[in-house]
């Protein structure tokens, strides 16, 4: 498939991270008063409900939904049942920024995923802009003491955000296939919500799994309840609709440095919502970002 950079495909690509930007901050503010996969699982619960109605062809003999079950499982699985369920895990203990900064190791699995599994072509310039970021992750690991990276001990935050990064790139290059009968695929809705209800099989047993090993609750009010709002209607819904258009159209190479747009939008969030100033190490690392973007996008 032939894949190009528009204006409106990177405005596709940009809505995304500052929506998962807003994400990662509610994950932080809410974690007082909702375990972490359980607030995954309501998230989707909320965006089943908006999908519904906007695909009622969906459940209709022959549409597919059944027959291509391995296809939305394995969506729904890394999708639905494991990304946000593991960033918001990562949130326990590690800031929005850090969280964010992490996933910008995002075009690195991009495009070592793409290339043994996918058969995609590495150019040299994503392989320099892929390097960039990385070095941005690694100040960020290291806390701004590169000198002693390798004694660097990783917050529990920080493994559960890199195996969310690599579910997220395994994720973006299957939507890049086509695997699934054009009547679902055409209808963004219908394409949606057939891995959501697949992926809440997934949540709600991960869910189960939360409840049954720590002492959880759920604290009920307003806060909550516009948290869940926001998380279903913005970081899941819109950002998933958008972020599929700009994988289709750009590739899940090019998208994937999009997606270290997010610390940038997470920093500034951190510093109006939570009060979270950015360190000096956040900025060494947001300039190895921004120049990862710049060089990968050269032609």
């Amino acid at each position: 498939m032939h894949h190009k950079l528009t204006p409106a495909t990177a405005l596709w690509l940009t809505i995304p991270p500052l929506l998962w930007a807003g994400n990662a901050v509610m994950g932080r503010m809410v974690g007082p008063l909702v375990p972490p996969i359980t607030l995954n699982f309501l998230r989707w619960i909320g965006a089943l409900l908006i999908l519904l109605p906007l695909a009622p062809g969906l459940f209709r003999s022959g549409s597919g939904l059944w027959t291509h079950w391995k296809r939305f499982s394995l969506l729904g699985l890394l999708g639905v049942g494991c990304y946000n369920a593991l960033q918001y895990l990562a949130l326990k203990t590690s800031s929005p920024m850090n969280v964010t900064l992490v996933a910008a190791s995002s075009p690195v699995w991009m495009l070592g995923i793409g290339a043994l599994f996918f058969q995609a072509q590495v150019h040299r310039r994503q392989l320099m802009g892929a390097a960039l970021s990385l070095m941005g992750v690694a100040v960020v690991l290291s806390r701004g003491d590169i000198a002693h990276l390798l004694d660097v001990k990783f917050v529990i935050g920080d493994v559960f955000m890199l195996l969310a990064t690599a579910c997220w790139a395994w994720y973006s290059w299957l939507l890049s296939r086509r695997d699934e009968p054009d009547s679902i695929r055409s209808n963004w809705a219908a394409f949606l919500l057939a891995q959501v209800i697949y992926g809440l099989g997934w949540s709600g047993l991960f869910t189960a799994m939360e409840w049954g090993t720590i002492d959880a609750n759920i604290q009920w009010g307003w806060p909550l309840a516009a948290a869940l709002v926001f998380v279903a209607v913005g970081p899941a819904v819109v950002a998933y609709r958008f972020w599929g258009l700009g994988v289709q159209q750009a590739g899940p190479a090019v998208a994937g440095f999009f997606a270290n747009l997010t610390p940038l939008f997470a920093a500034v969030l951190s510093t109006l919502v939570l009060g979270e100033a950015p360190h000096l190490y956040h900025a060494a690392a947001f300039a190895l970002i921004v120049g990862g973007i710049v060089v990968s996008s050269r032609r």
